[in-house]
């Protein structure tokens, strides 16, 4: 499965194009007397009607007068920020620390019953000890963020870990068996989180899969990926976070997790890499 940003988004923004037509339509208006009453150019109510622009708020709340429409404003508004938020820039996202990037799902992880989630290249984080969590974030506020707050980022993942021991929730963890002979963080730090691993797969509401490597495997890997109950996923690109909630997408992330799942192993056979792991580190 190719993991695409603009899929969800560009089906939302036709969405909200096709509304916008349906507006000028029911006002008798063709493209170009729109695009006059607007003050635009001839060409872009086309292109906002084909979902290749996207309309800014002002846009969407001059459509609507020029339509008559202005009590649809608001609505179609709020249709357009929801598209936005969609995909956020992670300079965006953590503009003002990584705190505040990490209280920002927290309401999301609350409400969720079901958890899935599939990790290529480094530990789900509900799954993270307290000095893994620490070198991943400082290496990511050494890259991108101006504001040092990491320790009270971790602090707010590790509280968050307490939704593990919530009754009526489930986990489900795939990871790629790169991920455990990573090293990240050092020996020490790798080791005890290897050990940890171990430690809360035993949790009954917790299930940990490994997809071990192999040399001639056909499935391609994706980038990391969270699904929430049935209705989002959430991917961490390297430009930003992809927030993904059309049912149709979020079907074939749930059948991607199917099929890795189906691939990894389970139980005694995963602590075996996870020993395995271990030895290689001494």
């Amino acid at each position: 499965m190719r993991t695409s940003r603009s899929s969800s988004i560009q089906q939302a923004r036709k969405v909200l194009a096709d509304r916008l037509r349906e507006l000028r339509r029911q006002a008798g208006l063709t493209g170009h007397a729109l695009a006059a009453l607007c003050g635009w150019h001839k060409s872009k109510v086309s292109r906002i009607e084909n979902a290749v622009t996207a309309p800014s708020e002002p846009d969407v709340r001059a459509w609507c007068r020029a339509c008559d429409a202005e009590g649809q404003a608001d609505d179609l508004a709020a249709s357009l920020r929801s598209v936005e938020g969609m995909f956020v820039e992670w300079k965006r996202m953590e503009r003002t620390g990584l705190k505040h990037a990490q209280e920002a799902v927290l309401p999301l992880f609350e409400r969720t019953a079901r958890f899935r989630c599939y990790q290529p290249g480094i530990v789900p984080g509900l799954l993270q000890t307290r000095a893994y969590t620490t070198a991943m974030l400082r290496a990511t506020q050494k890259r991108r963020v101006a504001v040092d707050d990491v320790d009270a980022a971790v602090q707010v993942r590790m509280e968050r870990q307490q939704l593990l021991h919530d009754p009526g929730r489930t986990f489900a963890f795939l990871i790629e068996e790169a991920v455990l002979l990573s090293g990240l963080a050092g020996p020490q730090v790798a080791a005890d989180q290897l050990n940890h691993l171990v430690v809360v797969s035993s949790l009954a509401s917790l299930s940990l899969g490994i997809v071990p490597h192999r040399r001639n495997r056909v499935s391609m890997q994706v980038e990391g990926f969270w699904i929430f109950d049935n209705t989002q996923v959430n991917v961490e690109l390297v430009s930003g976070y992809l927030t993904i909630t059309q049912p149709s997408e979020v079907s074939l992330y749930a059948g991607r997790f199917r099929d890795l799942a189906e691939s990894a192993v389970y139980g005694a056979a995963a602590r075996d890499l996870i020993t395995r792991a271990l030895d290689t580190l001494g």
